[in-house]
């Protein structure tokens, strides 16, 4: 059953954007304006602190936020995003829940310094929608599972990434 993140990142996918916000990475201010960190394009039918939360969540496990890294405040996610300042303090909140920021008094709102590590599960549900996109689109071209398989295998290695593990019987990767 597909998670909120899978639910979101495929509205993302397939949705037109309502609103788009692409900032600098890592910058939380510039000429004493506050920016976001990460890119995040509003979608109707899901909730504003569900989109934020899915974004802020994929550019920290990404490392495009580092721990130690400024987080903007309740009120700087407020005010850039024109949300209610009550959707914005739910954000900050679940985020310090699970564990990826910490608000310092005096300091701010930055990405937590000791981290979660993020499963393999978790990291897949980020890649949901994505991965949802792709299927689909590789479905409307005809293409076998197996030729998706090796078109990715194929731009993985083209990227830099080291040869996939080959299946065994089972299911289970042979080279762990």
């Amino acid at each position: 059953m597909p998670g909120p993140a899978s639910e979101i990142a495929a509205d993302i996918i397939h949705e037109a954007p309502r609103q788009s916000f692409l900032l600098h990475p890592g910058c939380t201010s510039s000429n004493n304006t506050v920016v976001i960190p990460f890119r995040l394009v509003f979608q109707p039918g899901v909730a504003l602190s569900e989109q934020i939360i899915y974004a802020a969540t994929k550019a920290i496990v990404s490392g495009q936020l580092r721990p130690g890294d400024p987080f903007p405040s309740v009120r700087a996610l407020s005010k850039e995003l024109k949300i209610n300042p009550n959707t914005a303090h739910k954000v900050v909140m679940q985020l310090t829940a699970q564990g990826l920021v910490e608000v310092l008094p005096g300091i701010g709102t930055v990405v937590a310094s000791a981290l979660p590590k993020p499963t393999a599960a978790a990291r897949a549900g980020l890649l949901g929608g994505e991965l949802e996109g792709l299927v689909v689109e590789a479905k409307r071209l005809g293409m076998q599972l197996e030729d998706v398989l090796a078109a990715v295998a194929r731009h993985w290695q083209s990227l830099g990434g080291t040869e996939p593990a080959q299946p065994a019987k089972g299911g289970r990767k042979t080279n762990e």
